[in-house]
């Protein structure tokens, strides 16, 4: 069986996404490939950048600074373009995968700084954390020092020397307003930020899209939150606020549904149009959140249950797709 090459994992939050990566990582290599015709999964995530943006503005407020990207803890993105700014970012983040040489700064949080003003810069936004003082900036960059440190250390532990053999997974989210209309204008939706996402990731895509409401997608944010773990993939909260705000509907459907291909999301960008296969991985009725426990506690009937709704949904995808 033919291995996917990318699979781009979507839904509102708390829906399942990062549940059914830890899922698929707990399984061997042969069961991935027998069963979704996965390779070894090399994960990619937007959320440690939306973290590390909150944490930016958390050392800035306490030193008496003004915030960059947030206006408060509980907003949304001040600049809508940096929804945007994450994708590329998980762009930059695929092109180091398998670079010769990967950077390896003396100054972790200079580099990530660094490197978020350029993400925004091809969404134009003027660089932000560069235009900081000085002495301002040198002094959020020794705050943030080993967590920029830790994160990097992650990013360099996904490297890999060839991806022939392997499915990179990139998990986001992203909706719109409570009641909005579609289509949704940019740069809100997953109609924006897939038409960002680089050439080399969409011409060998594939969307799994875990589907849920946004009622429960509320819920599930609620029930998952831990106030003491903000950074967490499986752990955090998104306030109600942005829940409300940027996740109270997404345009999944509509984009299915005005598709000019069946069963394919159709993307235009750069001059070019591509038609990136997509399935739906019903999780109205919750299915994953056991996942976040010890897998010694799983319920087998359970993980019975997740493994047959994956497989079904992915079979889906690649049919679409023309993979056999």
């Amino acid at each position: 069986m033919k291995t996917l090459d990318t699979l781009l994992l979507l839904a509102l939050p708390a829906s399942g996404k990062s549940e059914v990566r830890r899922y698929l990582a707990s399984l061997t290599e042969e069961q991935c490939r027998d069963s979704f015709g996965l390779g070894p999964t090399v994960q990619l995530d937007d959320f440690p950048y939306v973290h590390f943006m909150r944490r930016v503005d958390g050392v800035l407020e306490q030193a008496g600074q003004a915030r960059l990207f947030y206006d408060s803890d509980e907003s949304s993105f001040s600049d809508p373009r940096d929804w945007g700014t994450l994708i590329e970012l998980i762009n930059q983040d695929r092109e180091v995968l398998t670079a010769t040489e990967a950077p390896s700064p003396a100054a972790a949080a200079a580099h990530l700084f660094a490197r978020i003003d350029a993400a925004g810069a091809e969404l134009g936004i003027p660089a932000r954390i560069a235009a900081l003082a000085t002495d301002v900036r040198a002094a959020a960059s020794d705050a943030l020092e080993g967590e920029a440190r830790e994160f990097l250390a992650e990013l360099e532990a996904a490297r890999v020397a060839d991806l022939s053999d392997k499915t990179i997974v990139v998990e986001f989210a992203r909706g719109g307003p409570q009641g909005a209309e579609m289509p949704l204008p940019p740069p809100l939706g997953y109609r924006h930020s897939l038409a960002c996402l680089s050439d080399e990731l969409l011409e060998r895509a594939v969307i799994l899209y875990v589907w849920v409401t946004p009622e429960e997608s509320r819920r599930r944010n609620d029930a998952r939150t831990d106030p003491d773990d903000p950074g967490s993939i499986l752990h955090h909260g998104v306030p109600l606020q942005v829940m409300l705000g940027d996740y109270g509907t997404d345009d999944m459907g509509w984009l299915e549904e005005s598709s000019d291909r069946e069963r394919c999301v159709k993307v235009e960008t750069r001059g070019r149009t591509f038609h990136v296969p997509v399935a739906r991985f019903d999780n109205r009725e919750d299915k994953t959140s056991f996942l976040r426990d010890d897998p010694s506690d799983w319920d087998p009937a359970a993980v019975a249950a997740v493994h047959e709704g994956l497989r079904d949904a992915i079979e889906r995808a690649r049919a679409a797709a023309g993979v056999g």
